[in-house]
């Protein structure tokens, strides 16, 4: 079939094909280059129209060629039936070659210099149906952005064929090509046929853009009732209903969204939201430095306060009032080394918008590295409310919101702590670094009470259940994970994320949790009433890393190598009956730690038996009375290597017994025979070495 290469007069990108779709019809499809943001349109002929396209490009091909050689003074050969003519590859788009054979236009012209590289490298013969026969260029999609993916929708007009693009936005646009007739009022022969010149054209029907964030999400914030989710990236700010999940309001967080025509339209980006209350506006801060407060039901900037901080401002938080202080207070940390706090108060008739809230810089609190990271306690009374402030030399900062004196200074962390919170009653303090790990603090003296890993890439969100201490974190590992902050048990891991997780957001009831990442998801995890087992969450998540593992080397898995195995034993033993082993094969947590215990054990035993036999060659040479005596190794708590095997053997669990076998290598396997014919020689333990010795026999016979 040879090559499709569009017309010479449409610019095509030269990037690899992404991706071919048919229509539903079977007589269109679309071709997409990747990173392009245009679709080629291409025309299925049928048998019939594709043989008479060929007829027709031959012809067209032979009166080339002739007058080709009649213009450089040769003779002209009408030859109509010969077909061994120069091999060539494709020509020209059909309705090219049929407009200029039925104009009778001047062909005269010499080919182009990409028509004649074509001719030459050409390996199919000019007989044969080529792509170009068979496939007619109709027209070209172009997008706005590059394109992820498209496909071709339902049509309820006739002749018109429509194409929905996946926009790398995140947005969805509907094009259309449809075919236009235009006469040509100058050619009086072609108003006597009544012919008409077909062309197409593509056209732009809508746009669905107000699902979803064209970047990754940065920050989400929950309204007080947890009706209410605000979500903000790159330019973007959504606003989404929490209970059917449709967005309510997307907003452009541009300067132009105030009102202001002089100005030019400044874009913000947003890296930290939370709702006011009454929850009827939201506070944003930008990596610009700014403080932006947006109108829910407006969707304007009704006040932005230029130029808090003269660096990103990285993390926000606010104070709620309560009995003792009615006022509301609004703390920020920045890239600038500062922490400001903030009153927040109703613009006056002289501002822009007058009864909607304003901030008002009230306090500074300096700080030697960048803050990363600020959060209010729990606490309801003003003397005992702390600020916790981690900034980028690695630790965390412990202040008092009333005075900003200094209390304490937690520090452990490897890297900067990128999130912190407390839990309800200020007795706990919870941080996670961009070293990996989670550190659980004590807010008595600052000692640290657990240091927690699991997760494989920087910690970026940590947010506790209300009333216990039980928190959600959040990584760039693309993970979710659910710990117990009591017992420093990990209790749920949530898989579902493509990238890396950025924010978290909990309701205040603890019935659902929010996640937002840089794969621009928005996922809602729900409380069940379903019994959560911690061992076989950690068995199943020790699974899920083995058989990744296996996965990982190009192979299958244990159990489906097993399971294979099985279905195929049948046949491959052509009735023959061989022994083989009925072991589990699953790895657990318990089997591991065993079979780790055993090979410890084989190999403190080795070494015994070799300081014996040096200790005893020291003392050859020596009279008896020199001689000194050794003392034992005291980890075999008082027994002989094979005794000390025996006894180790006995602590394993029978059901765990042949799982922790499986995980000894071939080496340590050898010497643990060896001790299991000096136990059986001397009578000891017989029941379970024998028991041993026949399961390792029946596993290793093909080694």
């Amino acid at each position: 079939m040879g090559s499709l290469i569009p017309p010479p007069n449409v610019s095509t990108s030269n990037d690899k094909v992404g991706s071919v779709h048919f229509h539903p019809n079977g007589r269109h499809v679309g071709v997409c280059r990747v990173n392009s943001k245009a679709i080629d349109l291409y025309y299925v002929r049928s048998t019939a129209e594709s043989f008479k396209k060929r007829q027709r490009r031959l012809r067209r091909r032979r009166e080339k060629e002739g007058k080709a050689a009649a213009a450089a003074g040769g003779k002209v050969v009408e030859d109509t039936t010969s077909k061994k003519s120069k091999k060539r590859g494709i020509l020209d788009d059909a309705s090219s070659d049929e407009d200029e054979n039925e104009k009778g236009g001047d062909t005269t012209t010499p080919l182009d210099a990409v028509e004649k590289s074509i001719l030459e490298n050409a390996s199919l013969s000019p007989d044969t149906i080529k792509a170009g026969d068979e496939f007619e260029y109709r027209g070209t999609i172009r997008a706005t952005h590059k394109i992820r993916g498209f496909a071709f929708a339902p049509s309820t007009h006739k002749g018109v064929i429509q194409v929905v693009c996946a926009l790398a936005t995140n947005a969805l646009e509907v094009h259309s090509l449809s075919k236009s007739k235009t006469d040509d009022d100058d050619d009086e022969d072609k108003k006597k046929n009544k012919e008409a010149i077909v062309s197409f054209q593509t056209e732009k029907q809508s746009t669905l853009d107000m699902y979803g964030h064209p970047t990754g999400i940065r920050s989400i914030a929950l309204s007080s009732d947890d009706a209410l989710a605000c979500t903000v990236s790159k330019n973007m700010a959504k606003v989404w209903n929490v209970v059917n999940r449709s967005c309510i309001r997307s907003l452009t967080l541009t300067s132009s969204s105030s009102g202001s025509k002089k100005s030019a339209a400044v874009s913000y980006y947003g890296l930290c939201a939370a709702f006011l209350p009454g929850n009827t506006h939201f506070i944003v801060g930008t990596r610009e430095g700014h403080i932006l407060i947006i109108d829910i039901a407006s969707g304007d900037i009704i006040y932005t306060e230029k130029d808090a901080h003269d660096g990103a401002v990285w993390a926000l938080d606010l104070r709620r009032p309560t009995a003792e202080q009615e006022t509301m207070s609004l703390v920020t940390g920045s890239a600038d080394k500062s922490v400001k706090f903030w009153d927040i108060e109703r613009q006056d008739e002289d501002e822009g918008h007058p009864g909607h809230p304003m901030v008002v810089h009230a306090r500074t609190l300096q700080m030697t590295d960048d803050v990363v990271a600020v959060r209010y306690s729990n606490a309801s009374d003003p003397t005992k409310r702390l600020v916790f402030v981690s900034t980028l030399d690695s630790t965390v900062k412990v202040f008092f919101d009333d005075t900003l004196r200094f209390f304490l200074s937690l520090y452990g962390h490897k890297l900067p702590a990128l999130a912190v919170d407390a839990s309800d009653d200020d007795t706990i303090l919870a941080s996670g670094g961009a070293d990996k790990t989670i550190k659980i603090w004590g807010l008595d003296f600052g000692d640290t009470h657990r240091t927690l890993h699991g997760h494989s890439d920087s910690i970026t969100d940590i947010r506790f259940v209300r009333r216990t201490h039980n928190f959600f974190s959040s990584s760039k590992d693309g993970t979710v994970r659910y710990w117990d902050g009591d017992r420093f048990d990990q209790i749920l891991l949530l898989n579902g994320h493509t990238a890396e997780v950025n924010c978290l957001g909990m309701s205040h009831t603890g019935g659902f949790v929010l996640s937002g990442g840089m794969d621009r998801q928005i996922r809602v995890w729900e409380r069940t009433k379903d019994i959560v087992f911690l061992q076989e969450e950690r068995e199943r998540e020790l699974e899920q890393i083995f058989d990744k593992v296996d996965g990982g080397k190009g192979g299958e898995s244990t159990s489906a190598l097993l399971r294979r195995r099985d279905d195929d034993g049948e046949e491959d033993n052509d009735g023959e009956e061989q022994p083989h082993s009925e072991a589990a094969v699953k790895r657990s947590l318990l089997s591991v730690s065993s079979g780790d215990r055993i090979m410890e054990a084989i190999e403190t035993a080795d070494q015994e038996i070799k300081d014996i036999a040096t200790f005893n060659r020291s003392q050859e040479d020596k009279l008896e009375k020199d001689r000194k005596q050794r003392m034992p190794n005291p980890l075999l708590l008082g027994f002989e290597p094979p005794q000390y095997i025996l006894w180790i053997l006995r602590s394993v669990k029978s059901a765990e017994l042949e799982q922790s076998l499986m995980v000894l290598p071939f080496g340590h396997m050898e010497r643990l025979i060896h001790y299991l014919i000096i136990l059986l020689r001397s009578g000891r333990g017989v029941e379970i070495c024998s028991k041993v010795a026949v399961f390792l026999i029946k596993t290793h016979q093909s080694q």
